[in-house]
């Protein structure tokens, strides 16, 4: 066990210890008299005086010290009971510490290390037994996570870690925490802090890794920069947390998937460790068994299952769901099989010496499984789950095959319509009689399968054995390829779990249209176009109901190119529900976000592709530095499972073997077709001449064996060109795949495609920042870093807002099939929070709830920025009309940035359109197959034609909007340096602007009856820019007094201009108000203007208030936009507390 580190002196100790292993930082030590050579007199003695004077030592007769160079101090850090007990420790220091410890440069900096490290493991084996176990642990552990990093209490704190953090070449010793959210890390050691907050939904790369220097460490990469984590006690099991936290954020951020109330992981404010462990364990159970969704792992038992015919026992374990009983051999290759407990009859005990149990099934079969730890319990639990589950839908669809009338029967009671018959067998009818050698073949292929079903039983409750495969590989008969795919795939199970499920989307979705249903019907004729299925309306029908029903089940997805072309293939072999039922699998299982608009699940699985090819093809890895080739050229091989690029006949041979084995089998076989074509490809000089060979090895390839008429085959049989390809056949191209590549396990596939989501998704979201940032830069005046800064800053306010809510309803302001532009868009809670972080000025009352009316300005003015933005009325703004407003307030004129504060106090102008047209009018995407590419021109053509408004065209301003933008003003001012001058010049502008438009109003009441009667003329002239100083008029009012005659409050002042009733007199606020402004000049209204509505031109408030310099120069002042976004980045998180 680690000790606490306490000082020894080696001198005393070297009577009773004795040195078995040492080096330049640690010795392992063995107490005299035990182990070799431990009997005699010197036991004796050592015994005796380790009873009198050192009793622990009879306890650990072994332990390790830590020492530096050059130094008499020691240190315990280990003891152990036993050889293997001390061993286990110094074996660890060796692999973990030793490499470490040589980048140090003084022996302080080691000591305090290995100390700092030895306490962190301590303290990470007395948490080893869980949160539960010692809530007052975990307590504390939350206490100095809310305290350290300052995220909002909302953040739920998952687990914690003893670990180093790299910085440079110098390990930092510290505590890593992971929550729902973010990942952190905290280190305090010889006066050196470092904090490191991470949001997971900014990982492009969480994977293991090793160094010269580490033998073992996580690496984490956010926005191209490193981090790495090593040391840890138990770095698989940390690993692995850390990947399910990053998936979860993916999937519930990016993905905007929504979890069942009750699902562990349903709440993000109530996530723990325990919820993610369950979540992942049902997923592999689930993906593992190709089981329903809502199939979750509840027991599981060690076992041994007896496989009939083989005669012998298989070690693995059961695992029991709500509807399910599934066995898999230990190595998962060896034996599989799944037992729907509708199919269960009864359970017996007939060895309770050998703890067995027996499962009778329907059709007189039988499972045996031996030497069950918990065997009764087991029995109770499928005798219970059986009494639960049966029932007469799931009786009947569960039996394969069905006769034709139980056919009749179920496929009668949905739809007339819906097509009972495999498409193949209306157009290629199977011919008994025929006496072709290749059908004599495939007949043999049906007998091969026929005695595999006697001896391993048919449909569910099969036994999956290498068997199984082999009989895959050779090709299904045609008469056996829907069944078979069927069970592989587990569309099955879902078919018999959901009786009458396809007939009730064929019924909702009549009449239906949107932009997925017209999408369809452009597709329908281009799906397998030669086959006579669907130069039929048979076919073609079949296609639109499978195609629309589909859609109408998952909106998310809806359509998607190449779903015909696949759905087309699963239609000519199996039933029309079972070919629904098997898009569902493929679509929402086995091939996870392949079809959506950003194909997401392709991309990844060619990153996975990428990297065996790198593993097993080096030789073309080495001639071709940029294997980015293959990813476009292989992109069709796994959206269509090569069905797109091999000849029909072939290509249902690829898809047996991906039912049966998953993507495993694509990649399996995308790298046999390299290594077949690999002496070409070297030789090619350009990724056309690349493309070339490997269209012409496709067309090449053919099924030999296949009974299909010439008819329905594709392959080119006609040319007799000696330069041709020379054929291959798929048989033997499947067969050397599996030879050659058939070690690449499913369990690391998984764990690549976990990997490599991360960086695919990071690398679409810096495409879609870069495309933003290229549109953005060219029509504002801030840097490029600054612009990353900035939508780092926006898009990171769209999460942030997203992370603490069960359903946000902020995840649906991100659109990847949206432009660039508009993908990301802030509501007005979003935009106000980042808003009043980023204006330059009064942002610091922002945090300070003692200003409650700077506070509220604040608001105000965001909320009234967020309407300016708003042109389309639709609630949302997007990054480029927020960098338009932050631009105008950092490098904006004067005269610019009080047009801006001016245009915020006028009225709202109500749109003409409504809120679908203007949505549609930002982003005629938006409408797909309604709006065409003339609107986005259109649109750019305004843009390119739209004049920059003049001052002349706004409107006036009216009392109250003058009020309030004298309101705002101040809350501007406020925490200025010369805040008081500021003051006294605004009050100063405001009665000059009063008694202007009262000199206004009596001219124009002396004016001579025919003249024409209009908005007073202002006396003033009407200056474009600050270097044009106003003409004040030479008569100004009698009444107006001194600037400094009387004095009264900014509130006083706009209570005056707002009620005409009040009093004239001003008011002298107390000596002992310090939270009130200072005392500034009050305007007298004139009594004239108090009997009516006043207002003022944008050119009369600009020619005023370029008249005081004071006001001029603060908005003029340079604002340092860096120290801004680095308060932003501060704050951010802390402002959504």
């Amino acid at each position: 066990m680690w000790l606490k580190p306490e000082e020894v002196l080696l001198k005393n100790a070297l009577k009773l210890w004795v040195t078995e292993k040492s080096n330049d930082y640690f010795i392992l030590q063995r107490r005299r008299g035990y182990g070799e050579g431990s009997g005699g007199l010197t036991g004796l003695l050592v015994g005796t005086l380790d009873t009198v004077f050192d009793s622990t030592a009879k306890v650990a007769p072994f332990r390790i010290l830590h020492q530096t160079p050059d130094s008499q101090v020691y240190w315990t850090i280990a003891c152990g009971a036993s050889s293997e007990e001390i061993s286990q420790h110094w074996d660890w220091l060796q692999l973990n510490i030793m490499r470490t410890l040589s980048v140090f440069d003084s022996s302080d900096d080691i000591t305090s290390f290995v100390q700092g490290k030895i306490r962190g493991l301590i303290a990470e084996e007395g948490k080893a037994m869980g949160q539960e176990d010692d809530p007052e642990r975990f307590r504390e552990a939350v206490l100095r996570f809310e305290r350290l990093f300052g995220l909002p209490e909302r953040e739920k704190l998952v687990t914690y870690y003893s670990c180093s953090y790299w910085k440079g070449r110098v390990p930092c010793q510290g505590w890593l925490y992971l929550s729902a959210h973010f990942l952190c890390f905290y280190s305090y050691l010889l006066g050196n802090e470092v904090k490191l907050v991470l949001s997971w939904d900014e990982i492009s790369r969480l994977e293991r890794t090793s160094s010269v220097l580490l033998t073992e460490s996580i690496r984490v990469c956010v926005r191209g920069e490193d981090h790495f984590f090593s040391m840890l006690l138990r770095l698989q099991q940390t690993f692995l947390l850390m990947q399910q936290l990053a998936d979860y954020a993916v999937r519930r951020l990016f993905d905007k998937e929504c979890f069942s109330p009750e699902h562990p992981l349903a709440d993000p404010l109530h996530i723990t460790q325990r919820a993610l462990e369950i979540h992942a364990r049902n997923e592999s159970f689930r993906a593992f068994f190709r089981l329903p969704a809502e199939e979750n792992l509840l027991e599981v038992y060690e076992s041994f299952l007896w496989v009939p015919f083989s005669h012998f026992n298989v070690l693995g374990k059961i695992c029991v769901s709500d509807n399910y009983v599934c066995f898999a051999s230990q190595d998962g290759t060896q034996c599989h099989v799944i037992i729907p407990m509708r199919e269960v009859l009864s359970v017996e005990l007939p060895d309770r010496s050998s703890r067995a149990l027996s499962v009778c099934l329907r059709g007189k079969r039988a499972l045996r499984f031996s030497e069950v730890r918990d065997f009764e319990r087991l029995a109770s639990t499928i005798q219970r789950k059986c009494g639960t589950s049966a029932s007469p839908q799931h009786s009947i669809s569960s039996q394969m095959p069905l006769t034709d009338d139980e056919e009749g029967v179920m496929i009668g009671q949905s739809s007339q319509t819906v097509s009972t018959e495999a498409l193949m067998n209306v157009f290629h009818p199977h011919d008994a009689e025929n006496l072709d050698p290749k059908m004599l073949k495939e007949r043999m292929k049906e007998q091969s399968w026929q005695i595999h079903f006697s001896e391993y039983g048919r449909g569910s409750g099969m036994f999956c054995t290498k068997k199984t495969r082999d009989l895959i590989i050779r090709g299904v008969p045609e008469t056996l390829r829907g069944e078979l795919w069927m069970l592989f795939s587990g569309a099955v199970h879902d078919m018999a779990a959901h009786p009458g499920y396809y007939t009730g989307l064929l019924e909702a979705s009549v009449g239906s249209s949107c932009v997925a249903t017209d999408e369809i019907e452009r597709d329908l004729h281009r799906s397998l176009p030669e086959h006579p299925a669907f130069q039929s309306d048979t076919g073609i029908s079949a296609l639109r109901r499978v195609l629309t029903a589909y859609a109408h089940r998952n909106p998310k997805i809806g359509y998607c190119q190449a779903m015909n072309i696949l759905t087309s293939v699963l239609l000519l072999y199996a039933k029309e529900e079972e070919a629904f039922w098997l898009l569902v699998a493929v679509c929402e299982r086995m091939l996870p976000d392949y079809f959506n608009r950003r194909i997401i699940g392709a991309l990844v699985d060619q990153a996975v592709f990428e990297e065996l090819i790198r593993e097993h093809l080096t030789q073309l890895t080495d001639h071709m530095t940029d294997l980015s080739f293959f990813s476009s050229v292989s992109l069709s091989w796994f959206l269509t499972l090569f069905i797109s690029v091999l000849p029909i006949e072939s290509a249902v041979n690829v898809v047996d073997c991906f039912f049966y084995d998953g993507i495993k089998a694509i990649l399996q076989l995308g790298l046999a077709v390299l290594d077949y074509n690999m002496d070409a490809l070297l030789c090619c000089h350009d990724d056309a001449e690349a493309v070339t060979i490997l269209n012409k090895f496709f067309d090449s390839v053919t099924n030999k064996d296949s009974p299909l008429p010439v008819t329905v085959q594709q392959a080119s049989m006609a040319t007799n060109d000696k330069s041709a390809h020379p054929r291959v056949d798929i048989t033997d191209l499947i067969k050397e795949a599996y030879e050659k590549y058939g070690d690449i396990r499913s369990e690391e596939v998984e764990s690549s495609r976990k990997r490599n989501k991360l960086y695919v998704i990071q690398t679409l979201e810096d495409t879609t920042k870069q495309n933003v940032l290229r549109v953005v830069a060219q029509e504002v005046k801030f840097s490029v870093s600054q612009l990353d800064d900035l939508y780092c800053l926006f898009k990171r306010q769209h999460f942030v807002s997203c992370y603490w809510s069960v359903r946000s309803p902020a995840l649906q302001h991100h659109d990847p099939s949206l432009p660039y532009l508009d993908q990301y868009q802030l509501s007005l809670a979003q935009f106000s929070t980042l808003f009043n972080l980023l204006q330059p000025w009064g942002t610091t009352t922002t945090y300070s709830h003692s200003h409650t009316h700077s506070h509220s300005q604040a608001h105000n003015l965001a909320r009234s920025a967020f309407s300016l933005l708003d042109e389309n009325q639709d609630g949302l703004v997007n990054f480029k009309e927020f960098c338009f407003a932050l631009d105008i307030l950092y490098s904006g004129s004067f005269t610019e940035k009080l047009k801006f504060l001016f245009k915020l106090h006028l009225q709202p102008v109500s749109s003409s359109d409504s809120t679908e047209q203007a949505v549609i009018r930002k982003s005629p995407e938006k409408g797909r197959g309604k709006v065409d590419l003339q609107e986005y021109l259109k649109q750019w053509q305004e843009e390119i034609q739209k004049k920059e408004e003049s001052i002349k065209d706004l409107p006036r301003i009216n009392q109250s909007q003058f009020i309030q933008l004298s309101k705002t003003l101040y809350s501007l001012f406020h925490g200025d340096s010369e805040e008081e001058s500021l003051y006294r010049a605004v009050a100063r502008v405001t009665s000059l602007l009063l008694r202007m438009e009262e000199v206004g109003r009596r001219l124009q009441d002396a004016s001579p009856p025919g003249t024409p009667l209009g908005p007073p003329k202002s006396p003033l002239s009407q200056p474009e820019t600050p270097s044009s100083p106003p003409v004040i008029s030479p008569n100004p009012p009698t009444n107006v007094p001194s600037p400094d005659a009387e004095t009264s409050s900014p509130t006083q002042t706009y209570s005056d201009a707002a009620d005409p009733s009040s009093s004239a007199e001003p008011s002298t606020s107390s000596p002992g108000s310090s939270p009130d402004p200072p005392s500034l000049p009050s305007p007298i209204i004139p009594p004239s203007t108090q009997d009516g509505e006043w207002s003022f031109s944008f050119e009369q408030i600009l020619a005023s208030l370029l008249n005081e310099p004071v006001v001029v120069s603060f908005f003029e002042q340079p604002v340092d936009m860096q120290s801004r976004l680095e308060h932003a980045q501060r704050n951010q998180l802390r402002s959504a507390q």
